[in-house]
């Protein structure tokens, strides 16, 4: 039987070789604080795409300058970012990845100098910063920033774009009860805390006809706080707002004890697949090939996201592909030493 992992998977246009993702993961490596790409960048994305992944999404990418959870992170808040971008799209498309960017603010987990913004003035925890509660024309210019930072991805040539909504980011402080306190549209009720995700996903749709995913933490693991079964109500506005596929995964809203384990946010992934009747990719402590394509022939998500095991093994889709008893064509430059 053919297995799933390694199978062919479209999305709208565009055909990912595999159904192994390199999840978005921070490098913190523009050194020079200006969001600018670096030869770290070069060398980490490409290395992944020799080794094999389907579809390779950068590290969370800044469209503001104040957005950024540090210092050191990629951005894509001026035309500045597009040619250092374009060369890693090269790059990885030249060896057989496709590729994508996940766009994201920080919110109330920046750490920059100045002023930091969030849906309410109410700090993560004692040691961060309390952030300023946005004003309606800052929350306007904030969707334009993405709108903006898509722009600039498609004239980088990435084929997917991204929307970071988790992880206590800005969108997911706004989605969760436990960090929005508004009493405007933009508070409340699910409908309004999920108002600013559904004018970021309209604007970005202005300028981007590609895949569109939605990264969210499914759990925000705190009484009164946002399940699964929260997110599959809003997967359900999400895909009708043309959202492809949702990437699930959880926590970091609020500080909470998480329990963790092989797969322990699959159960999320199948809960959203299933209401909300999505495509998802699934996410968090999976490491073997046999795991991975239980996973897909469950039916339990449609794409595997693979995270700190491809930090560990670049090549982690050869370790997974001999696992599971399959052939997958080598750079030709490794032909001699691939078996």
């Amino acid at each position: 039987m053919e297995t799933k992992l390694f199978s062919p998977f479209t999305i709208k246009d565009v055909t990912f070789k595999n159904r192994i993702v390199m999840a978005p993961m921070c490098m913190y490596s523009c050194h020079n604080e200006d969001g600018l790409v670096q030869n770290w960048h070069r060398t980490h994305y490409t290395s992944r795409a020799v080794g094999q992944v389907g579809l390779i999404i950068l590290e969370a990418t800044a469209v503001t300058p104040q957005g950024r959870i540090s210092p050191q992170d990629l951005g894509i808040w001026s035309d500045d970012h597009i040619a250092g971008l374009k060369e890693l799209t090269n790059l990885m498309k030249e060896h057989g990845a496709a590729t994508g960017i996940q766009l994201a603010h920080a919110g109330r987990k920046a750490t920059v100098e100045g002023e930091i913004l969030a849906p309410s003035a109410i700090a993560f925890n004692e040691k961060m910063k309390k952030p300023k509660e946005m004003t309606k024309e800052e929350i306007s210019e904030t969707v334009d920033a993405f709108r903006q930072g898509a722009d600039r991805a498609k004239k980088a040539g990435f084929e997917v774009i991204e929307i970071h909504a988790a992880h206590g980011y800005l969108i997911n402080q706004f989605l969760s009860p436990l960090s929005n306190k508004r009493t405007d549209e933009y508070g409340g009720s699910a409908e309004n805390r999920y108002r600013i995700l559904r004018e970021v996903l309209e604007a970005v749709k202005t300028v981007w006809e590609g895949p569109l995913f939605v990264r969210v933490s499914a759990n925000d693991y705190q009484e009164e706080g946002l399940t699964a079964k929260d997110y599959a109500e809003m997967g359900k506005w999400m895909k009708e707002q043309g959202v492809d596929l949702i990437d699930v995964s959880s926590g970091a809203v609020v500080p909470a004890r998480i329990h963790t384990y092989p797969g322990y946010q699959v159960k999320y992934s199948e809960t959203i697949k299933e209401g909300a009747d999505i495509q998802t990719g699934a996410v968090g402590l999976i490491t073997s090939g046999l795991q991975a394509e239980e996973i897909l022939q469950n039916d339990r998500a449609d794409l595997i996201f693979i995270a700190r095991e491809l930090l560990r093994d670049p090549y982690w889709p050869r370790t997974a592909a001999k696992e599971l008893g399959v052939s997958i064509e080598p750079p030709k430059q490794y032909e001699h030493g691939w078996l």
